[in-house]
């Protein structure tokens, strides 16, 4: 008798369970603490087909999609009647609209991260070296090192990693434009995380890369002001309200999720506009955008090169031509696969880390960005802004101001074949030398990538013309018609075919 009953409990527990935990969504904005060890998983080792069949279930449910797939066949469904059935309609895409809420939002994501163990928090149990946004920490048995640049310790890290900027969902500000949109909760996670890397880019050119966050008041001004700058109002430069105005030619909207190039592009537009409407001892975002693409904007297809030429006609530009060269951002989106990341690019991506431009990463699982920002063999350090908390208007001059909710000390990490394909990655040059530094660093790198780099380093743009235009010279180059050479590396002779596996948006 006890065999039938036990994996009928079972059943009628795990379903109480998940109709109690989706009820509890449903009322709180607030990720829930859930704890696994209250659900009976030893009763699976038991071997009750009927058990393990509910569970696995639960998993592929909750891994797969299910709820977003099926929901959004209801909607389109109910989209397709009449008009005769409009109140139906009605009352049933608020249902599901509110259900597939529940099923995008942080807390079912924590859910899922406890119940699935994709995502981690803390430390692995590897001793490699920890780089985050170009500084190495050491993690040793001994906790010693012989490297002076090199700072030691999970501690450091700790500190390093809870001193960035954090940007979550926010709620409770003023409408967006036109819309009823107080809230970017479930939408607003991509312009979150893009908040993130330029906040730091903007610690790293005002504060240096050293720089932590003090425990103690009151803060340094310099911090203060760029928190301001991020706040959630149009007087903010950069706050949402402002990326979804300046991103209007790129399909931004309140209510809609937005890629890594459009993203780009948009912050390339919303500079710009800042800096024709301030001067240029005064704008908000000190230093030239330069969103690094293929030949003809990525039309061609192939990795994206970043021209000397164009990096110093972007620094001309910010300066109105009183200085050959500024201050730098430079943003390359990737596309690096279909579904997932190509494996080839996974060594490739951990090594950009180690670069002492590096601003981390716009990328995460497919539909919920996050900004990363170190790695450890192959898994990616990230500060995730899918936490919901309530506006916080930090003035500019407020040195005594509750900044806490601007940082995080738990350590999220993911595999890095796990995020999506399509990523953006961002590095800051201070001057001149740091950009041919820069330059170096990736013309190595794509030398190691056997024809697959990430991106290439040229001098000046190619003009575009047809493959008949070009002769191979005898030292592998190529010879264009009007004499003049432009030379290619052996990987690059070698593996030109290797740029079919390329996609732009």
């Amino acid at each position: 008798m006890l065999r039938f009953v036990r994996p009928f409990l079972f059943n009628m527990f795990l379903l109480l369970w998940i109709g109690f935990v989706l009820i509890c969504l449903l009322f709180s904005d607030s990720s829930l603490s859930l704890s696994l060890s209250s659900l009976p998983v030893s009763w699976l080792l038991l071997g009750d087909p009927l058990s393990s069949f509910s569970f696995g279930l639960l998993v592929y449910i909750l891994n797969s999609g299910f709820f977003h797939s099926a929901f959004s066949i209801f909607e389109t469904h109910g989209e397709s009647k009449g008009c005769g059935k409009k109140g139906f309609s009605g009352r049933s895409s608020g249902w599901t609209q509110a259900v597939k809420r529940v099923m995008n939002g942080g807390s079912m994501r924590r859910f899922q991260e406890r119940l699935l163990g994709v995502n981690r928090t803390g430390f692995s149990s590897s001793t490699s070296d920890i780089w985050l946004l170009g500084v190495c920490y050491k993690i040793s048995q001994d906790g010693s090192s012989s490297d002076p640049a090199s700072s030691d310790g999970e501690a450091a890290v700790v500190e390093d990693f809870s001193s960035r900027i954090l940007l979550t969902y926010r709620k409770g500000f003023d409408a967006i434009g036109n819309s009823k949109y107080t809230s970017d909760v479930n939408w607003g996670c991509m312009l979150r995380s893009s908040q993130m890397l330029f906040a730091q880019a903007l610690i790293v050119h005002r504060l240096g890369r050293c720089w932590r966050k003090s425990s103690h008041k009151p803060h340094d001004k310099e911090y203060v002001e760029i928190l301001h700058l991020f706040g959630d109002s149009e007087a903010a430069a950069f706050s949402v309200h402002n990326l979804l105005q300046a991103g209007n030619g790129y399909e931004l909207a309140a209510g809609s999720w937005v890629g890594p190039y459009a993203m780009c592009r948009t912050w390339e537009s919303l500079v710009r506009s800042e800096r024709g409407a301030t001067g240029l001892k005064h704008q908000p975002f000190p230093m030239a955008v330069y969103v690094v693409s293929g030949d003809e904007d990525g039309e061609r297809g192939g990795a994206p090169v970043v021209c000397v030429e164009d990096a110093s006609k972007r620094c001309s530009e910010f300066s109105k031509g009183q200085a050959n060269w500024t201050p730098i951002l430079l943003l390359v989106p990737l596309v690096l696969g279909l579904d997932k990341v190509n494996p080839r690019y996974i060594p490739l991506l951990g090594t950009t880390f180690t670069f002492p431009q590096s601003l981390g990463i716009l990328g995460g699982r497919p539909g919920a960005s996050t900004y990363i920002v170190g790695v450890q063999d192959e898994e990616a350090f990230y500060l995730d802004p899918h936490e919901v908390q309530p506006v916080v208007d930090v003035k500019g001059d407020n040195l005594e101001a509750d900044t806490s909710s601007y940082h995080c000390n738990i350590l999220r990490h993911v595999p890095l074949d796990s995020i999506d394909s399509s990523l953006a990655i961002g590095f800051y040059c201070r001057d001149k030398d740091d950009f041919d530094d820069f330059c170096d660093r990736a013309s190595k790198l794509a030398d190691q990538s056997k024809g697959a780099p990430l991106f290439t380093v040229t001098q000046a743009r190619k003009i575009s013309k047809a493959a008949g235009n070009y002769e191979m010279s005898s030292d592998g180059g190529r010879i264009q018609q009007d004499g003049s050479s432009d030379i290619m590396s052996g990987n690059d002779a070698e593996d030109c075919t290797q740029e079919d596996d390329w996609q732009f948006l």
